[in-house]
Formats: C-alpha cells, structure tokens, sequence
C-alpha cells in the first residue's frame, strides 16, 4: 500500500535545524529545497497496492535516497548507513535526526520495481520536468541536440569455452535440482557431473597436457557429451512440467543459454567437435549476463558489455534523452529514437541534431531525411590504398556523368541497385595518371550509393563556417558522457539491459541534478556579492553623510564668533 508523506515541512526535521550548516548552495541543500517539486508519491502510485497492507515507506523518500546513491556512489548498505547517521543525507531526505528511514532490502525493493514495471526512467523524466520549471529548457526554445555512445563493461564474467560449458552446465543443474528440494552438489554427484559444479575452474582442474592436441580433442568431446546429455535429461523433464509454469521457465531459460554456447562455440565434425575459429555473429561471451556482446569503440578499443547512447541540449548541457544499445550494435541505433523521445519529455521542437561521423552513413542520414529532421555528421573519410578515392572523382548531381582527376569523363553507368560509372580500358590505358588510380588492367570503375546526393551535400557542408560552430557544439555531449562516467557507468552495476537502462537513466538524472544545483549555486553567490556591495555603498554613504554633519556643527562657531566679535566691535566706545 502507498505511503505518502505531508506537505508541509516539519520543524523537528534536519533541512529544517541543519540546512544552513550543510549549506543551501550544495547539492544537498539543493535536494532539500526541491525534493518536493522533484518527486511526489502520487507518481508512483500504480508500482503499489491501492487497498491492501502496510503503508510503504514513502517512495519520494526512496528516489531520493537513489539520486544520492548514485551521486556518492556508495552501495545499498552504505546508502543504509548514510541515511541513518550522515548529517548531509538527512538534510536532503528531510528526515528527523534520529530517524532511521529505510532498511537496504526497501531501497532493493523499489528499485526492482521501477524496474519491472518498466519504469527506469521515472527519476530521469523527473529532471527534466525540474529544467522546465526552473527556465532551463524553455517550451518556445527550438533544441540543437548532440548525439554520441560510449561503452560499458557487462558484469557477467568473461570465460573460455571449456569453463562457459562448465558454469552453463551448473546453471542447469541448480534449475533441476533446487525444484526438487536438492542441493546442486548433491544432483551432480548423483548425475556424475561433480566436476562441473566443484572446482571454481574446468579447465584447471582438468588433468592433461594443453600442448596435446589429441588430449584437447578428447577433453572437447567428453564436455560437449556431457553437454548433450543434460539437455536430453531437460527435454524429458520439461515434458513433465506444466507449460509456461515457473519451473518450466526456469530450466527453458537454463538449457537455452548452454545451448546457444554449443552453437556458437563448437563445430560438430566426422571426428568429434572443435573449437570454431573466429568469433561466431552476436556472441554471448558471458553466461551469467546473457545480454552482453563484443563491441568495438575503434580498432584499439574493444569491450565486452554493451554501449549508452545519450543526447545532450548543447545549450543548457541538460542529458535530454538516454538508452541502452548492445555493445556490437552500431552507433547511430536508435539515434532518430533519441531525437523523439527529447521532444517527447522535454516538450521543446528540436531544430537539428549534432553527431559525429559514426551517424554519417547514408542510412541513418536517409531515417532523417525521411522524418524531416535535420542531421549534421561527418562523412566517414574514404581511402583506397594509396590510389584515389571516390571523393577525387566529380560526380554531378543527377549522377549522369563522372569526371575523374586528369579530366576524363564518363557516362557509362551501369547496374541496377549496385550502379557504377565505368571508364573505358583504352582511356585508362593512355592516362599518366593510371599508377595512382588503376590496380589492375581494366579500366577504373566509381561506385555510387544509394544516397549519394546526400553525401555530395554533406561533404560540401563539411568545409563550411556553419559546420565548424556544429563541431564545437558537439563537444558537449562528450563533456557530459565524461560526467556520467564519473557516476560509475563505465561499469555496469546489475546484469542485463532494463537493469543498466536504470543505471544510465540515474546517471543522467544525477548529472542534470548537478548542473542545475551548481548554477542555483552561482546565482546565491552573485546575489550574495550584489548584497554585500550594497550594504557596503549603503554603509559608505551614511559615513559620509554623518562626517557631512560634523563638519557642519564644527563650522558653526567658526561662522558665529567672528559675526558676535564684529558686532561687540562695532559697539564698543572709540576712545
């Protein structure tokens, strides 16, 4: 059942008798004087009973307590701890001092039920409503939005196949045995798969010399039969199960990942399995966080996990908009999807969206021309191993003809979806320039694309003045990706998307928090200044009016003496 808390502010509570001691300019301060615009209970209302048990503890409370979590980032215990006894945390809960307001399992508890009521965002969205009332993104201002990705670490273990079959094949067996009231070491001893569920390595325990191939094959087998073995035991008991019940569940999802890690990593052969060379298409590299991939940022930078794409005003810095991509999904994913859920929360029209040139493929530039929204990005550099590239040759508008670069031009275009222009062998074969711009012995072909207009226009745009301001727009949103970093979000903290999706989201409300606390903060400094100045021109000119008054009194006798000395002279007898 909800529990709700007063809207008054109570004399006995720490914002109240502390506040000024913590410092009104903080960002505690800042939570305490806001809390009650940020969140109310009534929002989140439909994540509890309307009629029946307990008062809850306040959920206003708890999505504080997780703003300040991911600010000091500090775990559910300390976060406990920090409630009960930090004066700084009490001020911004707005709790009594003694108060102990919330035990660690209620914070874990409504954070899983943000989560599964798919409400990772709500705290997020709460940011955004605070900027809009505070003039920070104003309804009747048109945003310029940037658009970027970084990537975060999965939390899963990542593992070689031998030890990924071992933890799948444990996995399975606790879906068989707790059902059945039985301790994994007891259903493996009883099954014959002790090893999988004993030694915290498969491989080390393993006792065979790795430089035998022929043993490694041997080892390969035995694991993979083992494999085979408990998926059959699963088939059957499935088929005792009710269909969709709990435990039916529980093993599908068991069995589905141990399976996936024989299809990916393992060759079925006339003489036994193998290991498959290279990397199999959307990997899993970790069994216990199923969601994560293999990623890349760059050539040098690989990752294992999964990648938070954001979209920052390049205004007011605000992070209008946040999601979870897979770590081998390319970046411009869901970038239109960002642009409209910006509009969506914030209430403004955006004007034009800033990327860089992982969002300049024709593409993603064609998703924007279809929705009638502007994008500036980059064009991906094109190079052609030492020879001249396509961006060296003209190609006209209407793509009816090409001119390469020692002036020759073609009309030859062929092809249906895939078209080309083809110079001719003979012309090729007579040009000086032919080193530079022919590997083989026919003539030069320039490939168009799709939307090559698009790119021609883009490119164009590259060497303008406007897209020098665009560019440094840009770097807004990598200065607040770096912010967020610094929340802890180059780590994911819980296993799966919807559960990072959440961590982002804090983030980014946090951030927002931040930016908006430190400006309220600079506004009371300046009006504190303002004031004092004041007080002290005030105080100046009282000196001066008073040093005005004295002098005139001090003036008096000299004015007067000399008219009373005059006129005793004047009647006193001549002698």
């Amino acid at each position: 059942m909800l529990g709700t808390r007063g809207p008054q502010r109570g004399l006995f509570e720490a914002d109240t008798m502390y506040g000024e001691y913590v410092g009104r300019d903080s960002f505690y301060g800042f939570l305490a004087e806001h809390r009650h615009e940020l969140f109310r209970d009534g929002d989140f209302a439909a994540m509890y009973c309307a009629d029946n048990g307990r008062p809850s503890v306040p959920p206003s409370l708890l999505a504080t307590a997780l703003v300040l979590q991911t600010h000091d980032k500090v775990s559910d215990e300390e976060a406990r701890r920090r409630a009960a006894y930090d004066l700084q945390w009490k001020v911004a809960l707005g709790v009594e001092l003694m108060a102990q307001p919330f035990g660690k399992s209620t914070l874990c508890e409504f954070r899983a039920s943000l989560v599964v009521h798919h409400e990772q965002q709500a705290i997020f969205r709460q940011s955004l409503k605070l900027a809009r009332q505070r003039g920070f993104l104003k309804k009747q201002k048109k945003l310029k939005v940037a658009l970027d990705t970084t990537n975060i670490f999965g939390r899963g273990a990542v593992k070689d196949t031998y030890n990924m079959l071992a933890d799948g094949i444990a996995l399975v067996g606790r879906a068989l045995a707790l059902p059945a009231g039985e301790t994994v070491e007891a259903w493996a001893k009883r099954e014959g798969y002790v090893p999988y569920v004993s030694a915290p390595s498969l491989k080390g325990s393993l006792d065979i010399d790795w430089d035998n191939r022929q043993q490694r094959v041997q080892a390969l087998a035995s694991v993979v039969a083992d494999a085979d073995r408990l998926l059959e035991q699963v088939r059957l008991r499935r088929g005792q199960l009710e269909a969709g019940s709990a435990g039916d569940g529980a093993l599908a999802e068991a069995a589905g990942r141990l399976s996936r890690v024989l299809a990916q990593d393992i060759e079925r052969k006339e003489q036994g399995p193998e290991l498959r060379d290279g990397v199999a298409p959307d990997r899993m590299p970790a069994i216990h966080d199923p969601q994560s991939r293999h990623g890349r940022k760059s050539k040098a930078n690989r990752f294992v996990g999964h990648k938070a794409h954001i979209a920052v005003d390049t205004d007011s810095q605000i992070v209008t908009a946040v999601a979870i991509l897979p770590g081998n999904a390319p970046d411009a994913e869901q970038a239109l999807a960002l642009v409209e859920q910006t509009e969506k929360d914030t209430g403004c029209k955006v004007e034009q969206t800033i990327a860089d040139c992982a969002y300049g493929s024709g593409a993603t530039r064609q998703a924007f021309e279809d929705a009638r929204r502007p994008l500036v990005a980059k064009v991906p550099a094109m190079s052609n191993r030492g020879r001249f590239p396509k961006t060296d040759f003209t190609i006209d508008p209407g793509a009816t003809s090409c001119t390469c670069p020692a002036g020759q031009v073609s009309t030859d275009l062929r092809g249906g979806k895939q078209r080309a222009f083809h110079f001719a062998v003979e012309v090729c074969a007579a040009c000086p320039l032919r080193p530079r711009c022919v590997r083989g012995r026919g003539g030069r072909t320039v490939q168009l694309h799709a939307q090559e207009h698009m790119l021609q226009a883009a490119r164009a745009f590259q060497h303008s003045p406007p897209f020098r301001e665009c560019q440094r727009r840009r770097q807004v949103v990598e200065h607040r990706l770096a912010r967020i970093i610094q929340l802890g979000m180059r780590q994911a903290r819980y296993v799966g998307r919807p559960k990072s999706l959440f961590q982002l989201a804090m983030a980014a409300a946090v951030a927002n928090l931040v930016l908006m606390a430190r400006a309220v903060a600079v506004l009371w400094t300046l009006l504190w200044a303002s004031t004092r100045l004041l007080l002290g021109l005030l105080a100046s000119q009282a000196i001066f009016r008073r040093r005005s008054v004295t002098a005139s009194l001090v003036s008096i006798p000299c004015l007067v003496v000399p008219s009373l000395n005059s006129q005793l002279a004047g009647s006193r007898p001549h002698s």
